[in-house]
């Protein structure tokens, strides 16, 4: 339990995507800075989408061009087809993601597609991505519970990580989309894709809905998942699942983590002033439960 923690953080893209008030993209590309000045090196800046249907992520090839000074940090950037990874390419990406779900329902409610169609679709991305020596991440979503299908079954989140694990993705992030799972369903379902490919290459990203996810991050943990996908000030949330609050709060997670004596590299007074930045931009609080408690204390200090 004392092994470094890799947090991925999730703010700029899977963040911002679900929050309705629009951020430029200057405010966008302070926002990543402000994250690496605070330790976080592994950011998601961005996604290459069509700007119809998510206008928060419009512009996010200046958004990767306007970080590309930074030094000693690795950015992702969500790549939906061969046109987004056209796209994220020419703006200069070395680490693009793809995502499927584990869930019928939700992939026919998020992407209009099956599963199977889902895949087809990206497995021309991973076959340049690999010719171009691009790493590729794979997200599935709904791995513990979906707001369409219900009840996912452990062998199906696992049955679809081999398939992107064979295809060639170097790191499977298994998110609880909606935030219904619990502790021993957390565990249950890791165990089984950790039967079939290294638990070194699996990263754990739980939203907070039902306030699940830090004791839900720890089952992992104990399974021996070390990579944890988190937004600062716990942004986001899920089109399609209403009432889904966003992915566990960055700040949440590392006082958690400090705590318990892990390493994450992580300057919490950094992080706070970026989070409680964003927020005012975003026009309302923070629902990390650690942010709130720090910016009371440091009030009634002041």
């Amino acid at each position: 339990m004392t092994d470094q923690i890799r947090i991925v953080e999730m703010g700029p893209r899977d963040g911002l995507q679900n929050e309705k008030t629009p951020v430029s993209v200057e405010a966008r590309i302070v926002f990543v800075e402000a994250l690496v000045a605070a330790g976080l090196n592994t950011v998601e800046v961005g996604a290459f989408v069509s700007p119809k249907a998510i206008p928060q992520m419009a512009s996010s090839d200046q958004v990767l061009r306007g970080v590309g000074h930074i030094k000693d940090a690795e950015f992702h950037v969500l790549v939906p087809n061969e046109k987004g990874y056209d796209a994220a390419r020419a703006a200069g990406a070395k680490v693009v993601s793809v995502f499927a779900a584990a869930s019928e329902g939700f992939s026919r409610a998020n992407i209009n597609c099956s599963i199977a169609e889902s895949i087809e679709r990206f497995k021309p991305v991973l076959a340049r991505a690999k010719a171009d020596g691009v790493k590729v991440r794979g997200y599935i979503s709904c791995v513990l519970g979906c707001p369409f299908d219900g009840e996912i079954k452990p062998k199906a989140v696992a049955d679809l990580a081999m398939t992107l694990w064979d295809l060639g993705c170097y790191e499977i992030s298994l998110g609880d989309t909606i935030g219904v799972g619990t502790p021993l369903k957390a565990r249950e379902m890791l165990r089984a894709v950790g039967a079939e490919l290294p638990v070194a290459n699996l990263a754990m990203h739980f939203h907070d809905t039902y306030g699940q996810a830090l004791a839900n991050l720890y089952a992992g943990m104990e399974e021996g998942v070390r990579v944890i996908d988190a937004a600062a000030g716990g942004l986001g949330g899920c089109p399609y699942a209403p009432g889904a609050t966003g992915n566990v709060a960055t700040e949440d997670v590392v006082y958690m983590l400090e705590g318990m004596g892990v390493k994450t590299g992580v300057d919490m007074d950094r992080l706070l002033a970026t989070t409680n930045e964003v927020a005012t931009l975003l026009g309302r609080p923070p629902v990390s439960r650690v942010t709130s408690a720090l910016n009371a204390k440091r009030k009634r200090l002041s």
